[in-house]
């Protein structure tokens, strides 16, 4: 078992927000992607977090971290996904980094075991 996290552009959010649909994940359709700068940034930055990129697949970029407290992460074209542990440090390693993570406006942290949307 994991714990996950998810990140989304904000317009992500405001259509999910909007729909009212219980559903709505699971639809890619409803995603908005991310711009081709904001792959890169998101990319860069994970970098600069110590992740490391271990590999690439149809399903987009995968990173580990040497700390596992911080998880895995998928990086798609739709979405940066983070994958924790079920520990009480990883959890919040992870929501933390993920929460970190939007501290551009750009994205929305989303903690589907934790009452969805982050606000602040």
């Amino acid at each position: 078992m994991s714990y996950n996290i998810q990140l989304f552009t904000v317009e992500t959010k405001e259509k999910e927000q909007a729909a009212d649909d219980d559903s709505f994940f699971d639809r890619e359709e409803n995603l908005v992607p991310f711009t081709e700068k904001q792959v890169t940034g998101l990319k860069e930055r994970l970098l600069r977090y110590k992740y490391q990129l271990t590999g690439e697949d149809d399903y987009g970029l995968h990173f580990s971290h040497p700390d596992e407290d911080f998880g895995n992460t998928l990086l798609t074209e739709k979405g940066l996904y983070f994958n924790a542990s079920l520990s009480e440090s990883s959890i919040f390693e992870v929501g933390m980094t993920a929460s970190e993570f939007t501290d551009t406006g750009e994205f929305a942290k989303y903690d589907p075991q934790n009452e969805g949307w982050e606000e602040f």
